[in-house]
């Protein structure tokens, strides 16, 4: 990021670190720090500048919170800087299926040309027309909502409090509904984040109440789910697939069931990846330095 914020011309002399060792040295002169996962709570103590960090993760847990308002130090996180690229890879995820588009690459690889599919349920399928039930319709449920709605499905959202609204969706249901809604889904998307009350919110009976056509994409996290629940429904094929960006463990273990199962498709925790990212975090940042020039309280995606 520091290239492309000093060319910008800010005026603000910037130091750039890949190591703890080396954060724990510079921040003692340091009045804004943009950090993620090098963050330790006790750099703290290093700490006698700083007035604001913005965080370059959406998460925010790895922070403590309450000795940052005791110190007077304001935090941002970097919710929503991935908005577009992981509700863009969720539609990914659920075209490759539709289309098989992951099955035709990985007859590519074989060099083998399948012939016309005279079985319906084997061919490539359509959107128009099917019902998508988001799990989560925040600011990355909103857009797999807006981007469904361009295929011409009808979408369900279900959220924490559905009285904020159903934003893109036709209609919104509170978690509490979540299991009168599934019989419905012919896509199931996860977009939520992990919170006690989603931490294994699609479980074996969530699962036993989906229809057997139905795909499953997950955006979230890998411990919103009953992994073992969700291996055995695929491999009973009780549905029809699924579309994994995030896994109970990671990196997958090599012996996981999910590499090898054909109604699988699985990518990295790659969907939040953009070459937008730090632009993204920049914009951010720079949007959150005008306001505290300008002594304004209330910061983008405040936490402190």
């Amino acid at each position: 990021m520091k290239p492309i914020f000093d060319s910008e011309d800010h005026g603000i002399t910037t130091q750039q670190v890949s190591n703890y060792e080396d954060l724990e040295k510079a921040l003692p002169e340091a009045d804004v720090l943009v950090v993620s996962g090098l963050w330790k709570n006790d750099l703290l103590k290093h700490a006698k500048k700083l007035k604001y960090i913005q965080s370059v993760s959406s998460g925010t847990n790895q922070y403590d919170i309450e000795a940052f308002k005791e110190r007077g130090i304001r935090l941002a996180s970097g919710q929503g800087v991935n908005k577009n690229a992981v509700s863009e890879h969720a539609i990914g995820l659920l075209l490759s299926m539709t289309r098989r588009l992951a099955f035709a690459r990985d007859n590519q690889h074989e060099t083998f040309w399948r012939t016309e599919q005279t079985d319906p349920m084997l061919r490539e399928d359509e959107l128009p027309g099917k019902t998508m039930v988001i799990v989560g319709i925040g600011g990355i449920g909103d857009r797999i909502a807006k981007l469904a709605k361009a295929f011409d499905m009808n979408v369900i959202g279900v959220r924490r409090d559905a009285s904020k609204g159903k934003g893109a969706a036709d209609e919104v249901h509170s978690f509490k509904d979540l299991k009168s809604v599934l019989p419905q889904a012919d896509v199931l998307v996860l977009s939520c984040p992990l919170t006690d009350e989603t931490r294994g919110i699609i479980d074996a009976e969530a699962l036993s109440l989906l229809k057997e056509t139905a795909l499953f994409i997950n955006v979230a996290r890998g411990a919103c789910v009953d992994e073992a629940a969700l291996i055995e429904t695929l491999k009973a094929e009780k549905i029809a697939g699924a579309g994994l960006d995030v896994t109970t463990i990671e990196p997958l273990p090599a012996d996981s069931p999910l590499w090898s199962l054909d109604n699988v498709v699985l990518t990295p925790h790659s969907a939040g990846e953009t070459r937008r990212y730090e632009l993204n975090v920049l914009s951010l940042l720079t949007q959150n330095l005008d306001r505290l020039w300008a002594g304004e309280n209330n910061l983008v995606n405040q936490i402190v």
